[in-house]
């Protein structure tokens, strides 16, 4: 069963910066493509970025193209995600899972772009 934690969320202004990180336990990290997911109020829950177990394939939803990026440090078995001129549509609680998903959910980071 893998446990995963997400830190680094809080509240910024538009065009501000976070950087978001997910420590992983049990399970194979190495292997999975992992991803980064948000929920905003009211929505469903939406994958941001995706990184294969090698960091070879990349990829990120359209509404956050150039402005996010997402890494992994195998060695550490966490995942981040660099999050610059955010707006007040990324506001949601950020996930981290492995890509497709599983059932292992953690309780995510709060992320609030205000002013």
């Amino acid at each position: 069963q893998v446990q995963l934690v997400e830190s680094g969320g809080g509240s910024v202004q538009p065009g501000g910066s976070l950087r978001l990180s997910c420590a992983a336990s049990g399970g194979a990290f190495r292997l999975y493509t992992m991803g980064w997911y948000r929920q905003a109020p009211g929505k469903q829950r939406e994958l941001v970025a995706s990184i294969s177990g090698g960091s070879v394939i990349i990829n990120y939803a359209d509404s956050v193209k150039g402005r996010f990026t997402i890494s992994r440090d195998n060695a550490n078995n966490t995942v981040n995600l660099q999050m610059n001129s955010l707006k007040p549509e990324d506001t949601a609680v950020y996930y981290c899972n492995r890509f497709p998903s599983t059932n292992s959910w953690g309780r995510g980071t709060q992320v609030t772009v205000s002013s």
